[in-house]
């Protein structure tokens, strides 16, 4: 008597096929949005009285929430790359980030009630009329430090270990499956709002070499890949698409203040990229 044999399945039709990640991607562009772009103006339209100056303003609760909902995202997304990504990496990127990010609140906490009593975010800190009579001189050189640690080490710490984080998650982006080429629709209409908020982060956080340096490494490891038989999934398409469409949009702003002098000024060097905000303070704020 013949006993019936199980369907053999084809070779490789048990490997799970990797989905577009919808929702963290929807969850990490809405909170950017939200907690990193509305700080600032979250401060600027709540009256000043709900939130006295020597106590914590509403876009300083809005970093606090950043600090910790961001960690945490990222940390969702390296859970579900097709391939197993180094752990110490990503926990020393995790850590040094929350740091960095932490360091970047207390600073532009500060910052922020500096605004309020008018300091110009378009000149240097010795520049500012609030900050350059300051007796004794050596206030000036605090005012200094805690704009480095804004700035410069807070930025350094915060973004350096972001786009190290995204750029191991995107390495494991890469299938053979030919169908996976293709980003959905979902894809397609959160690409506009991810790489506008990749806009401001480059130009406002002032990172657009570490920028530059984390496309082009994902410009070689697409070549590379290719070589080898690999494509981007759905998720690599999305994160290659919206840094690319960063790039363009980062070109246009650099081309549209390139001739501006006081930005100029205040932005030297052949890596000419002025902030937003600076720009607001510069040409918007005062004609209001």
């Amino acid at each position: 008597m013949c006993t019936s044999q199980p369907e053999s399945k084809p070779k490789g039709s048990s490997m799970k096929r990797p989905q577009f990640h919808f929702d963290l991607w929807f969850y990490l562009t809405v909170q950017n949005w939200i907690l990193d772009f509305g700080r600032p103006i979250v401060m600027i339209i709540l009256p000043l009285e709900w939130f006295p100056l020597n106590k914590p303003s509403a876009g300083d609760y809005f970093h606090m929430a950043y600090n910790v909902i961001t960690p945490f995202l990222l940390l969702k997304l390296i859970e579900r790359s097709p391939r197993a990504l180094p752990r110490s990496a990503v926990y020393l990127s995790i850590i040094t980030l929350v740091m960095g990010a932490s360091i970047h609140l207390v600073g532009d906490s500060i910052n922020h009630r500096l605004l309020l009593s008018g300091y110009q975010l378009h000149l240097s800190v010795r520049e500012n009329p609030i900050i350059k009579d300051l007796k004794p001189a050596t206030l000036i050189d605090s005012f200094e430090l805690l704009y480095f640690y804004d700035e410069q080490l807070g930025h350094l710490m915060w973004y350096i270990p972001f786009f190290i984080i995204l750029f191991l998650y995107f390495t494991g982006c890469f299938t053979h499956v030919k169908e996976e080429k293709t980003m959905p629709l979902s894809g397609w209409l959160l690409l506009g709002p991810s790489a506008l908020y990749y806009w401001y982060l480059v130009t406002e956080g002032q990172i657009f070499q570490l920028f530059l340096l984390t496309f082009l490494a994902m410009v070689a490891t697409v070549i590379h890949q290719r070589h080898k038989g690999s494509v981007p999934d759905a998720n690599g398409l999305f994160l290659f698409a919206s840094f690319s469409v960063t790039m363009f949009l980062v070109a246009v702003w650099v081309a549209w203040l390139w001739s501006d002098p006081v930005l100029r000024k205040k932005y030297p060097g052949h890596l000419y990229v002025p902030e937003p905000w600076s720009y607001y303070t510069l040409h918007v704020k005062d004609s209001h």
